[in-house]
């Protein structure tokens, strides 16, 4: 299947570095508050688990296929959304014990 659009590869590249940017700068606020509060009380353990290895796996994809938009966006998102998961993890088991 082939997409309607006559697009170049450098107009394709720009698409794929534009949609990285954006999904990632979008995490930003989230990342930024978890880490000055430590509030994580309306963060969900699992879903963050699930996404922190999705991202794990699309970043793997990425340097498999040497798709550098995969690699950057999702190299940053795993950083960012991994504190986030460490941080949850922290202050769940304090509240545990």
């Amino acid at each position: 299947m082939t997409f309607p659009l006559a697009l170049q590869p450098h107009q394709i590249e720009m698409i794929g570095y534009s949609a990285a940017f954006l999904t990632t700068i979008a995490f930003l606020p989230q990342a930024i508050q978890s880490w000055r509060t430590r509030d994580l009380s309306g963060v969900s353990l699992g879903m963050y688990f699930l996404f922190t290895v999705g991202v794990g796996l699309w970043l793997i994809y990425g340097l498999i296929i040497e798709k550098w938009p995969l690699i950057l966006a999702n190299a940053l998102t795993f950083a960012l959304a991994l504190s986030i998961l460490l941080l949850k993890l922290r202050h769940t088991s304090k509240y545990r014990n």
